[in-house]
């Protein structure tokens, strides 16, 4: 049975209400920052993702922020860009970018509602999940480009390829 089936359903639900839902059944640490806005962190193998996700009424999108920490050597900057860029050609939702202010990776994604749609959880664990996923599928790539000092190409063979088989 699916969490959605799970919950009370009327044309009233806030999408970061679902989204807290979702927290407390993941057991996720998280912070209600506001009526329209709250952070998460949730437990990948590579990293420990923090994750933003905000809602504007007026625009009617649900905008999710996955960032990790990334510092790379100054010198290797271009080549972390470029993998920015193979990793974007990939993604079918989404788009990673580098805030070198902050020094962090980014993943966002907006999910667009409008015309008074409402999500369901499962839409928006979907969404969440595949933030998730994208963030720990490139983020070997990152780190062979950039500390690993990997060709580009090299180090997104890594993300791009595919496991077949059994362990």
């Amino acid at each position: 049975m699916s969490l959605s089936e799970h919950e009370l359903y009327s044309d009233e639900i806030h999408p970061i209400d679902i989204v807290e839902s979702l927290a407390e059944h993941y057991d996720w640490e998280f912070d209600r920052v506001g009526d329209d806005q709250i952070a998460m962190a949730v437990e990948g193998q590579w990293k420990t993702y923090s994750i933003t996700l905000a809602w504007s009424g007026h625009d009617e999108i649900l905008r999710m922020i996955v960032t990790f920490d990334m510092d790379p050597p100054a010198a290797r900057r271009p080549e972390l860009f470029e993998a920015l860029n193979a990793a974007n050609d990939s993604c079918w939702t989404g788009a990673f970018s580098y805030w070198e202010e902050q020094k962090l990776m980014v993943f966002k994604y907006g999910l667009v509602l409008s015309g008074g749609q409402v999500a369901s959880s499962d839409q928006i664990n979907t969404l969440i999940s595949n933030g998730v996923s994208a963030s720990e599928r490139f983020y070997p790539a990152f780190q062979l480009a950039t500390w690993g000092e990997e060709p580009v190409a090299r180090a997104m063979q890594v993300a791009i390829a595919e496991a077949y088989g059994r362990a």
